[in-house]
Parts: C-alpha cells; sequence; structure tokens
C-alpha cells in the first residue's frame, strides 16, 4: 500500500472526510446499542443473582464484539457506499482509463489512499464505539440504581484484559480493510451509467455486510480455540 508516489494528500483528505460521515452516525447507533445491550445483561444478571458481573459482562462484550462490528457497518454503509459512488462515477466517466492513459496507476492513486485511511479511521472509531456503549451501560445500571459505581467498574477492571482491545481493534482492521476492499472493487467494476454506479454500490453495502458477518464468526471461532478462557 504505502510504496513509492504514495498521495499522502489524498490520504489525509479520505481520512478527514470517513471521520465526518461516519463519526456522528457511529456515536448515534453506539448508545442504542449500549442500551440495549444494558438492559439485556441486566435483566440475566438480575435472574441468576449475578448483578455485581453486569460490569464486566457488558464492557467485555461490547468491547470484542459491539464495538468493531458497529464500526465496521457504519464503514460500510457510510464510507463505503461514498466511496463507491466516487469511484464508479470516475469509471462511468472513463476518468479511471485516461489515468491509465497518462501513466496513472489508478490503484496506486485512488484505492490505496482509501484503504490506509479506512485502516486508521476504522481503529479511533472502534475506541469512540467502545467508550459511548460501555459509558452508556454504566450510566443504565448506576444511574438505575442496580449496582454501585465501584462494584460496575472494579467488576470490568477484574475480568478484562489487554487483549480484549487488540481483539478488538484487530477486527476493525479486518472490517474495515474488506469494507473498502469491497467497495473499491465494486467501484472499479461500474457500467452503464449512473443506473451501473447505483448498482455497484447497493452491491457494495450488501456484500459487506455478509462478508462482515462471515469473517467475524471465523474470528471470534479462531480466537476461542486459541483462548478457550476468554470466548470472543
Amino acid at each position: 500500500m504505502i510504496a513509492r508516489r504514495f498521495s499522502w494528500t489524498e490520504f489525509l483528505l479520505q481520512a478527514w472526510f470517513m471521520t465526518k460521515v461516519s463519526l456522528l452516525p457511529t456515536i448515534l447507533v453506539a448508545i442504542p446499542f449500549g442500551v440495549i445491550t444494558s438492559v439485556q445483561i441486566g435483566g440475566i444478571a438480575s435472574q441468576i443473582g449475578a448483578v455485581s458481573f453486569s460490569g464486566a459482562v457488558n464492557g467485555i462484550g461490547v468491547l470484542r464484539q459491539g464495538a468493531p462490528l458497529v464500526t465496521s457497518l457504519m464503514i460500510a454503509g457510510a464510507v463505503g457506499s461514498a466511496i463507491c459512488s466516487d469511484i464508479g462515477a470516475r469509471q462511468v466517466r472513463e476518468e479511471i482509463d485516461a489515468m491509465k492513459v497518462m501513466g496513472i496507476n489508478p490503484i496506486q492513486r485512488l484505492v490505496a489512499p482509501r484503504v490506509v485511511a479506512a485502516l486508521v479511521v476504522a481503529l479511533l472509531l472502534t475506541v469512540v464505539v467502545a467508550v459511548a456503549a460501555m459509558l452508556t451501560g454504566f450510566i443504565l445500571n448506576v444511574g438505575g440504581g442496580k449496582v454501585s459505581a465501584g462494584t460496575y467498574i472494579n467488576s470490568f477492571v477484574s475480568f478484562s484484559q489487554p487483549m480484549d482491545l487488540a481483539l478488538a481493534e484487530l477486527k476493525a482492521l479486518i472490517f474495515g480493510f474488506i469494507a473498502t476492499i469491497v467497495a473499491c472493487h465494486k467501484g472499479l467494476s461500474a457500467s452503464g451509467g449512473a443506473k451501473g454506479v447505483a448498482d455497484a454500490v447497493n452491491q457494495a453495502v450488501v456484500l459487506s455486510v455478509i462478508l462482515l458477518a462471515v469473517v467475524n464468526v471465523a474470528l471470534t471461532q479462531a480466537y476461542s480455540m486459541l483462548s478457550p478462557s476468554g470466548a470472543a
């Protein structure tokens, strides 16, 4: 990706664009996700008398599964659709062919900066989602009087491990890479004018979501086998 003639200007522009279009929607999705997770886990914990462990279960679940998946879905939906439509429009206007005639590699000029930018943004958004969702769960549990603030935080600190964050960031990298590569591929394959671009965007989003779900299951199973004591 980062080779000679890598467009750092395009990378910065794309990173800022991806952050701008995905940050607020990601936070707005993370908050209700945190509410749903907290309500479900809190209800089950109350039934089995394990309310004191709700902080650990809620926090680790959000960190390992929720944060990278929500981030990847937002990248596939908001960022991926924009990337696919941009590259697809260039393709149907024959700008890609013009770049090749001028000796410019469209993969190096257009695809590589977008992929690297998506990886960086995915890492940052995963942290934002995790913080927003866990803070929401903390407010609901502690504010609702179900558990004290100290108990909630101590349970999370006692059971969480640095590997949980590493797993979340690894998933974010893989998911962001897949979503961006699919969007770029579909954009470069677009044909047939505006309708072709619209079809490419639709195919990119649907295919990305399916691939992300499959890869998430595979990564979760792999982590469970390699680390049985901390099933993801």
